[in-house]
């Protein structure tokens, strides 16, 4: 999943809140005020995601949704990117249609809540990648998706829910290196690491029970970094 996300707001008041905010919970903030400069931005850093205030410096947020669902011609941005609208705080419900008309993925009503509109985005983008496949594989390790069902080298291995989340996680790239906050955002939905022992104790015991079936090292600590799945 791309972390790139667009903050298309005039306001630079609430432009960098969302900018400053954001960046700590662990996306890659582009910034724009108005809707030529979020185009450019979106034609050359490709984010993930828009997040469109309702009016801009030179045109309407629907106007710029718009834009960004139709594309133009010689411009090369995804035009299948997730789009966010921020309405204003006078909308109704014919506002909100008019917004997923435009090609919203989703539209948040203003003043916002800042911990659920990342809740927002971060269900916009899950629904925006592909769906991983039904059976993952990865060394000798067998996860089927659709039976929740974990095999190594055949013998069927029991795991707990974060367990089994984390190794899912992890088997979706298994040789590379996921940080920990990568995985305490994406498994636990932390916002912060601070001090919490969560992601090394269920990394113990997820190894310790794959190791078991296979006298195999698999969820490798990369000290000072996070987990990968097989070693390298």
């Amino acid at each position: 999943m791309s972390t790139g996300l667009l903050v298309a707001q005039p306001e630079p008041d609430t432009r960098q809140f969302l900018g400053r905010h954001l960046t700590e919970d662990g996306f890659d903030v582009l910034e724009a005020e108005a809707a030529d400069e979020a185009l450019d931005l979106a034609e050359r850093k490709q984010p993930g995601l828009v997040l469109v205030d309702t009016v801009l410096a030179d045109c309407s947020g629907l106007e710029l949704c718009r834009r960004l669902r139709e594309g133009e011609p010689g411009r090369l941005w995804n035009r299948n990117i997730a789009l966010i609208l921020l309405g204003a705080a006078e909308a109704d419900s014919v506002d909100r249609v008019r917004a997923f008309a435009r090609g919203c993925d989703d539209y948040v009503g203003k003043p916002f809540v800042y911990e659920e509109l990342v809740a927002r985005i971060r269900a916009v983008l899950r629904r925006a990648l592909p769906q991983p496949p039904d059976r993952i594989r990865a060394d000798r390790i067998v996860v089927d998706r659709a039976a929740r069902r974990v095999t190594v080298s055949g013998v069927r291995v029991d795991l707990s829910g974060k367990e089994y989340q984390l190794l899912v996680k992890l088997a979706s790239e298994p040789n590379r290196v996921f940080t920990k906050d990568e995985l305490l955002r994406d498994v636990w939905g932390f916002r912060t690491s601070g001090r919490t022992r969560t992601l090394d104790s269920h990394a113990s015991r997820l190894r310790r029970k794959l190791g078991a079936a296979a006298s195999e090292e698999y969820v490798v600590n990369e000290w000072g970094v996070g987990y990968r799945l097989l070693p390298g």
